[in-house]
């Protein structure tokens, strides 16, 4: 099964390019540490919430952009051994030590993938979230996601994944915890959205949000916390 490596920060409006060419960058190393994909997403349409939202998760300036960005490996033990591999590799030192974003607020986790519809490729748009689930809750949570993705396919998804943390350690500054505020007995799920292009993901959400196959009799999570934005590509290699 792959494994996901998952990221949140803030990045300075300013600071695009820079950030973009530091990604790729990046990016250009990975590869030999086994990543098969890498995609970084600049905030598009990233909203507010009433208890929780990207901004919150990593306490962004109201200069910041967030970004949604996740690596892809071919299972858990390749993500392990390119962990051990980038932090004895100089390159990955030097690329650490120019970041133009405050590298503390970011926020990283390993996860499993429970749901993967559709094919990879180039994706136009990405939709974001982050979903705190009770444990007891997972194969309920599991049953929803698999029909809701489904619909979003049908309705002009390329891709659905959905991603169970397994390796969501508690930060200092910022975590995935705290971002969707998750009690004891709750994981976080990392979970995306590709588009063709944002034009296709706006006008299938209106068919999406009138589908009634959409709606669980009981939600199994508390939806109240989820956080989401829109997100559009800038590397995806």
């Amino acid at each position: 099964m792959s494994y996901i490596a998952g990221f949140v920060a803030a990045v300075p409006a300013a600071n695009k390019e820079a950030y973009r060419r530091h990604v790729a960058k990046a990016a250009s190393v990975l590869k030999e540490f086994g990543v098969t994909r890498m995609v970084e997403g600049w905030g598009d349409d990233v909203p507010g919430g009433k208890i929780t939202d990207f901004k919150g998760a990593v306490k962004a300036k109201p200069d910041e952009v967030i970004t949604f960005s996740w690596h892809e490996y071919a299972d858990k033990a390749a993500a392990d051994a390119a962990y051990r591999t980038m932090m004895s590799d100089p390159r990955m030192a030097e690329i650490g030590a120019s970041m133009p974003f405050d590298g503390q607020r970011m926020i990283i986790g390993g996860f499993t993938p429970f749901i993967d519809l559709g094919t990879r490729g180039k994706t136009g748009y990405v939709d974001g979230s982050l979903v705190p689930v009770p444990a007891a809750n997972k194969q309920a949570y599991l049953a929803m996601a698999a029909e809701q993705a489904a619909v979003i396919k049908e309705h002009g998804a390329t891709r659905v994944v959905e991603a169970w943390g397994d390796d969501v350690a508690d930060g200092k500054v910022t975590d995935y915890r705290s971002a969707v505020k998750a009690t004891g007995d709750e994981a976080v799920v990392y979970a995306w959205i590709e588009w063709p292009s944002k034009q296709v993901r706006d006008d299938a959400w209106k068919k999406v949000i009138a589908d009634p196959r959409m709606y669980a009799d009981i939600m199994p999570y508390d939806n109240q916390r989820r956080v989401h934005g829109g997100f559009a590509p800038i590397l995806d290699a």
